[in-house]
């Protein structure tokens, strides 16, 4: 008997009333030379331009307004490599609840210094040789809090799918058809939650996820049809996509719905950002960028008469930026 999914559209919808009176609803742009590069349209989802920097505002909002007051009161702890932390950071200051965020020891610092200014305590470990699932765990036990994962919840999956339906209706609004998304992939609740919505109401647009090379856990278990692990020695730019494996939630979601993952190297990560600075006028962390540089090298069949590419975020170090967008083209 098949399992039933973490979440169905009904989720999803519910999540968007709930996160409509604090969420951005995001654009969905589209650039004339990008198009003309490619020779189709293609339509950019930005969510640089949601709150905390990140699509990952929605999940973690979504997931706190649903706290009981006694949950409230006893906080919230949640792990990340920087853009959930911040995520679950701004909506704990806006429901007025406690936040303790376990963070990498290398994040980036300007995620570090954000997630401290939304008032959230930190807690670092080193993401090489710590578990930042054990060491959360450990502290919302002795504290009594609730643990908001970063991509393993029903409600956090169903707050990323918000996206899927802006997409949806803004590319109406355009009077674009869609052929296909590409979506960044680390744990795989962008993913999941867009995949959710579109397949929904569109099942005909296909739908790809996009990793780094190293960290491509998501696609080889498309390929295997069992959960992958990464290498322990792997090493990316994207330090918003290093889930070591793909979420025990969101794997059969996106094993159900997605029509295959794609891997892009760092340098094309690089030109991508370098690109979507020079071209689209759009500042973009690596991770934000693993869909563009997907789209810019043909790595997915074109399809339909639209594309639509997801910038997930624009959380990156100002002098690591500089030194990318400053560079020579790969």
């Amino acid at each position: 008997m098949d399992q039933k999914p973490a979440i169905m559209i009904h989720d999803i919808i519910d999540a968007a009333r709930i996160i409509a009176p604090a969420a951005v609803r995001t654009p969905l742009l589209e650039n004339h030379a990008l198009n003309d590069r490619l020779g189709r349209r293609v339509l950019i989802k930005f969510e640089g331009a949601q709150h905390t920097g990140s699509f990952k505002f929605r999940g973690a909002y979504n997931r706190l307004a649903r706290l009981d007051a006694q949950q409230r009161a006893a906080g919230v702890v949640a792990w990340s490599s920087g853009n959930h932390a911040q995520g679950v950071a701004a909506a704990a200051q806006l429901l007025a609840l406690p936040a303790t965020i376990v963070m990498p020891s290398d994040a980036p610092a300007i995620k570090l210094a954000n997630t401290r200014a939304l008032g959230a305590e930190i807690v670092t470990y080193d993401r090489h040789s710590e578990s930042r699932e054990e060491i959360a765990t450990a502290l919302a036990h002795s504290r009594g809090a609730t643990l908001v994962p970063s991509f393993d919840d029903p409600f956090v999956i169903a707050g990323q799918g918000t996206a899927g339906l802006e997409i949806l209706d803004q590319a109406a609004e355009a009077g674009a058809i869609i052929g296909q998304i590409l979506v960044c992939c680390g744990g795989g609740g962008l993913t999941a939650g867009i995949a959710t919505a579109v397949k929904a109401r569109a099942p005909e647009i296909a739908l790809y996820a996009v990793e780094p090379a190293g960290f491509d856990d998501t696609a080889r278990s498309l390929a295997s049809g069992v959960r992958e692990n990464i290498a322990p020695d792997a090493r990316s730019i994207c330090d918003a996509l290093m889930a070591p494996s793909p979420g025990a939630m969101t794997f059969p979601i996106n094993q159900a719905l997605l029509s295959g993952g794609l891997v892009v190297s760092d340098d094309q990560v690089r030109d991508a950002m370098r690109f979507a600075f020079s071209t689209l006028k759009l500042v973009v962390e690596p991770g934000g960028a693993v869909a563009l540089a997907a789209m810019l090298n043909g790595l997915a069949p074109p399809c339909g008469d639209a594309s639509v590419v997801v910038l997930s975020g624009s959380n990156v170090d100002p002098a690591a930026y500089a030194a990318i967008v400053g560079g020579a083209a790969a």
